[in-house]
Order: structure tokens, then sequence, then C-alpha cells
């Protein structure tokens, strides 16, 4: 196995290094394939015409557990067995971690701030927690019970009032470490359904699933699709492709540590990794350890995959062309190792979260050090950011005029209505003038 090494002196310009930028970016933002998405849109049409017999009938056929309709929620005994049952050492880890994320949420929390005042005008901006939100949790080859953390704990410190979770059944029940963690949290709305009929009931609802307002968590192909159709009847958090790296690295990087680095983020199934440096020589030792160390790993060939299919070494002329290429990118994570971490930091705009220095691995964000690991792909950081508490707050302006203000400033509305055509609005003012 052999990682593809591009050496170029204009990045931006360079059709090998556009091809793996423009592959992530049609794998996250582009149509799912045709098959994908009309197998979706008819699972969309069978919920939302048939409810929880479609549900039952969609997890027997798909997951081969057998549900009933009214089976579809799990029992809050059922929560509070798993919570009971699990490891205690695993517990106390939740709470640690929990209290991280929580700690981080609360601190970039929004607050209404002061109204601005001018004269009998009062204008003033309110913030208010969505009312009802999907926590999608994966069950089947993919289990991430950190996600469940990194999404309801958010959602939590927002204040959001209900939480609902979805997680496919696993040889007939939501996975148990997955119950565990939402007793932990106290979430006690969970439910035994997965896959895009999962996030149709969200959306649309069922007898025994009300709808929610937004969704969040990662999901298949299937279930990515699902959100992006349903996106406009519900809100989402991001539509997810392959996880990212993308790490800029000079010759003082080790190359053993970035090749770690590299093969952590492929394991994902399907990631990427890329490596920007202005040095060959780290370029080719990095290639040397990936194909050394990838021989001990457990998912070697899922790797191997990844990185062929998603990934590169790209050796460009100096520092500032590497940061031109990460922020062009705009990848999920961004590691920086160089010898002068401050000032590469200063210089990336477009990064979904930015790992600083050589002993900072990605892992730690993804289940440790407080902000969450649901993270914009595909070059959306151009444009979004990390989940966080924010996410599931809504703003509101709030406006309020005295009679003296409104008649200062009416013959301007007047005139603005008026030069657009929109007389009932210039009426809305003129007959307060009037009255």
């Amino acid at each position: 196995m052999a990682i593809r090494i591009i050496e170029t002196t204009d990045p931006l310009k360079e059709p090998a290094v556009l091809a793996v930028r423009d592959k992530l970016r049609v794998t996250t933002g582009g149509a799912a394939g045709a098959d994908i998405a009309a197998a979706v849109r008819r699972i969309i049409e069978d919920v939302a015409g048939r409810g929880d017999a479609a549900l039952a009938a969609l997890t027997a056929e798909f997951d081969g557990a057998d549900v009933s309709p009214d089976g579809l929620r799990v029992s809050p005994e059922r929560i509070a067995e798993a919570h009971q049952s699990a490891d205690g050492a695993f517990l106390e880890l939740v709470r640690r971690v929990a209290g991280n994320i929580r700690e981080y949420q609360e601190s970039i929390l929004v607050k209404d701030p002061a109204p601005v005042h001018r004269g009998g005008r009062e204008i003033a901006v309110r913030y208010t927690p969505v009312d009802r939100v999907g926590v999608y949790v994966p069950g089947m080859r993919a289990l991430y019970p950190s996600t469940v953390l990194m999404t309801v704990v958010p959602a939590q410190v927002a204040a959001v009032n209900e939480i609902a979770m979805v997680s496919p059944p696993t040889g007939g029940d939501v996975n148990a470490m997955v119950l565990a963690l939402a007793g932990e949290l106290g979430v006690t709305e969970v439910y035994r359904v997965g896959g895009a009929q999962a996030i149709a009931a969200l959306a649309v609802g069922t007898e025994s699933i009300p709808k929610v307002d937004k969704i969040v968590g990662p999901g298949n192909p299937y279930v990515t699709e699902a959100k992006r159709q349903l996106f406009g009847q519900v809100g989402i958090d991001t539509i997810a492709g392959p996880s990212e790296v993308l790490i800029i690295a000079d010759d003082t990087a080790p190359p053993r540590l970035v090749a770690a680095d590299m093969l952590a983020q492929a394991e994902h199934d399907p990631g990427s990794a890329v490596l920007v440096t202005p040095s060959a020589k780290l370029g080719r030792e990095v290639a040397a350890e990936i194909r050394s160390m990838i021989k001990g790993l457990e998912r070697a060939g899922a790797i191997e995959k990844a990185l062929d299919a998603y990934s590169a070494i790209i050796i460009v002329g100096g520092m500032a062309a590497a940061c031109d290429v990460a922020n062009d990118f705009a990848a999920e994570h961004v590691q920086i190792m160089t010898s002068d971490d401050a000032d590469v930091l200063k210089r990336i705009r477009n990064a979904g979260a930015i790992f600083v220095g050589r002993d900072t691995p990605v892992p730690l964000g993804d289940y440790l050090a407080g902000p969450s690991h649901v993270l914009p792909t595909g070059g959306a950081a151009r444009f979004s950011g990390p989940l966080s508490c924010n996410e599931f707050l809504k703003a509101s302006s709030i406006v309020t005029y005295d009679k003296a203000s409104l008649a200062e400033d009416a013959d301007d509305v007047i005139d603005f209505a008026t030069r657009e055509g929109l007389t009932a609005h210039a009426n809305a003012v003129r007959i307060r003038q009037e009255e």
C-alpha cells in the first residue's frame, strides 16, 4: 500500500490536489447516488403514510429485528436497568467527559445582549432554545457512544426541553451502552429504530414518535440522504461526508506522530488524511511510517481503502502555500505541527476544529477535550462551524417603538415602501400618523 505523494509549486491550480479536495466535497455536498436517493424517498413516503407500522416493517427488513409498532419506545425500566448494569469505571469516565463538555459549552453559550436604545426605540435580540431535538445514534458497524455525549450535553446546556434519541436495534434492542448513556444523561425518550426511517419519523412524526424541530448525529449514507431530503421540514446539524484531517507540518515534526495521526483519521471508514508540508523529506518519511505502522492495525483493510480514495501527501513550496491549501480544503480537523505553530494558527481561517502542537492529536477532541466532535466536512467549514449549544438556540429580534419615535420615522418608512410599490406597507404606518 502506498499513499500518493503530490509535489507542486502551485497547489491551488494543481489538478491532483484539486481532485482530492473535490472528491471530498462531492461526497459530502453532492447528490446521493440515484438508488440511495430513490430508496430514501420511498422510505420517507412510507413512514409519512403508515407511521409506526412502516417503522416496524422497515426495521424488520433492514435490521432483521422484530419490533412491534407498540414496542418502538424503550421503557424507562429498560434504560434504568442498562444504566445500573453498566461498567462503573466507564460511567466514571463518562461523567468526566460530560463535565468537560458541559464546562466548555456553558462558557460559549450566547447570552442576550443589552438592548440598543435610540430615543423611544428599543432594539433587542432574544435567544430561545429549540423546543424538541432528535439525536441519531448509529448502532450497527459504527457505534460511537461518544456521539451521545457530544450531541446531548450541548442540547442540555442550551436548555432544550425535550430530547428524543433513536438508534437501530442490534439483536432486537438498542445497544446497552447507548441506553446506559441515556440513563446517565437523563434522556428518557429512546426509540428502537434506525436508518432513514428513523430520520423520517423524527421529521414527520408517527403515532409513537412526536416530530422534532432539529435532528443531530451521524449516520450512514441513507441517514445522511434522509437528512438532506427532509431539511427545511426539520433542522439538521450537517450533511456529513468522510471524516477528515489536514495536517500542516514542517521538518520539525516527528514523522511517526504525523503518520499515526493520519492513520487514526483514515480508520473512520471512510476517512481522509491529508498532509501538507514544505518538506519533501518529511513527506517521504511519513509515507514510509504509514506503510510500516498500518500492518499492525485492526482495521488495516478499511484504512488502506481510505488512504487510496481520499488521502494524499502534498509537498508545497513553503508554509504560506501550505496554509493556502488548508484554507481551500476547509477541513473538518486541521492539525498544526511546525516550528512556529502560533504563526500558522493565525493564518488558518477555514477549519472545523484546529489542534495545535505535536501533543494535541485529534482523538483528544473526539473524546475528552470539550468541544463537540460533530463538525463540518467536505469544505463546509468555509461557512459553518462545530455543533455547539448555540446551534440549539434560535434568535428573535425584538423591536419596540413609542408614539413619538414612530412619528419621527414614519415619513422615511413611507418613502421606502412607496418606492418599492408596497402601498399597504406605507398605509400601515400612515394610518397611525392619522390617528
